[in-house]
């Protein structure tokens, strides 16, 4: 069974050899992942350039997603490194501290100071310690410890409910921005945005830099869930960073959140990433829990395009046993997955012509059960449109453009396939798409398949035909020999 739902793997000391990068990629990986939260442009460099050849050595097309530091918000650190905390302790954040002890500690964003007030809930350490704001004083934040623990150098502050104003991309992330477009990435990842405008900007500083990269937004932010739809209408794609998005909405409502954000991306024709914690324990254990089985499967079942792995394959002891693990999850839980492709065309109003195409395409492949789409394309958009319903029926986006065959990577039972489109005939241009899946081993003769191609040939939004084929019943006829 062909695999439909992508698999993100984070790049890190644990996978960057040429060995592992190799293992990881014959294990099943789509897409990379580089954590600019750490690292320097040497590093990610260094990584992207052993990764592409690594895939290069095995055929396949593997895509690099460089994912944005964002404002992460951070105490400072302590003079010992770390401290314990007790209960009903009082804690200060003080914005002129530099070196931090058992009562006060610093902050790398002195502007927190005016964005809580008394009675304010923080939660540092992805909540794993929690302060209750009691009164602000100048540059310091009276707090009380809720919890037993540990607190350490540099860790992350959320405010539970949100309203913090760091904006989503910090100068960190404008220079990262630059040497993403100078990697050639395929995708940018923005951490913490709070509304369309922050993507757009994104999206302005990438085209500044040179690149024409699919932009992501991570919602993670209560400001982002409140203005989904606006983001959504600026962003290519969204990652369900479950991580700060728990701190800040609380753990219990994040389940919901991931259903109603994979649902309204399908609607709006955005591609999904689910991402934080999919198999944690994957980083010190060979084999996932059953929680963490489920939770992938249920991801999956939620229609998400692609699944991340993140300290797991960065770090953890068993990054290839860990991408074995989720391959596995995904197929089986595909092969439960309930095809309802009728009731998702009922009230849905097409205005383009080449989006009608690819609508037709995936209910003719369903009634028919034929074997392959084949969706000759430019730019992706067809590929795209045609996994945002599940048909059942595989999609293999043909294409001249290398760009559009690593971008079509994370679309979920979306195949990329390059093929030269040279020739204006566009009987033999599909016989020729007809060769290329044969070629591929996805289909053989007497096989049917639906075509989807464009006229005029070659121009990018011109898909407007629609052609079903038996494999090998039909070749094109010669092109006619000119001699002058």
């Amino acid at each position: 069974m062909t695999r439909a739902t992508k698999i993100v793997a984070t790049l890190g000391p644990a996978s960057s050899s040429p060995e592992v990068l190799g293992k990881l990629i014959e294990a099943g990986i789509d897409v990379v992942r580089l954590n600019f939260s750490h690292g320097k442009p040497e590093d990610h460099r260094a990584r992207v350039e052993a990764l592409r050849e690594a895939a290069k050595k095995r055929g396949r097309t593997v895509a690099v997603m460089a994912d944005l530091q964002g404002p992460k918000i951070r105490i400072g650190k302590f003079a010992d490194n770390r401290i314990s905390i007790k209960a009903g302790q009082p804690f200060i954040l003080d914005a002129a501290c530099k070196l931090g002890n058992t009562e006060r500690v610093g902050l790398d964003y002195p502007e927190l100071i005016d964005d809580v007030q008394a009675g304010d809930v923080l939660l540092l350490d992805d909540g794993r310690t929690v302060f209750d704001i009691e009164r602000i004083e100048g540059q310091e934040i009276f707090c009380i410890n809720r919890h037993d623990g540990e607190l350490s150098n540099n860790k992350g502050i959320n405010k539970q409910g949100g309203g913090l104003s760091a904006p989503a991309l910090t100068p960190k992330d404008m220079e990262d921005i630059r040497t993403a477009a100078s990697l050639n990435v395929d995708y940018v990842a923005v951490s913490f945005p709070k509304s369309g405008a922050d993507m757009r900007q994104a999206r302005e500083l990438l085209h500044e830099a040179g690149s024409d990269a699919l932009v992501i937004a991570k919602i993670e932010r209560v400001e982002a869930v409140e203005n989904l739809e606006d983001i959504l209408h600026a962003t290519d794609g969204i990652m369900v960073a479950r991580g700060d998005l728990a701190v800040e909405v609380g753990d219990a409502a994040v389940p919901s959140h991931q259903k109603r954000m994979i649902r309204m991306a399908r609607e709006h024709n955005k591609f999904t990433i689910t991402a934080t914690q999919m198999m944690e324990s994957m980083i010190s254990s060979p084999v996932p829990t059953r929680a963490e089985v489920s939770d992938v499967a249920n991801a999956v079942l939620d229609g998400t395009d692609a699944v991340m792995l993140s300290a797991e394959t960065a770090s953890g002891q068993y990054p290839v046993q860990t991408v074995e693990a989720m391959v596995r999850v995904c197929v089986e839980a595909e092969k439960t997955q309930e095809i309802t492709l009728d009731t998702h065309f009922l009230n849905r109003v097409f205005t383009r012509i080449d989006q009608s195409i690819a609508m037709a395409a995936l209910f003719t492949a369903f009634h028919l059960k034929v074997k392959a789409i084949a969706a000759l394309t430019e730019s992706g958009s067809t590929a795209l449109w045609m996994s945002r319903l599940n048909s059942g029926v595989p999609v293999y986006a043909l294409t001249p453009n290398v760009r559009t065959r690593y971008r079509v990577s994370a679309f979920r039972d979306v195949y990329p396939l390059l093929m030269d489109f040279s020739t204006k005939d566009r009987e033999r241009l599909l016989w020729q798409a007809e060769e290329a899946l044969l070629a591929a081993g996805v289909v053989e003769d007497g096989d049917l398949i639906v075509l989807t191609v464009g006229e005029p040939i070659g121009e990018a939004g011109s898909t407007n035909t629609l052609k079903i084929v038996k494999v090998g019943e039909h070749k094109p006829h010669p092109t006619p020999y000119l001699s002058i």
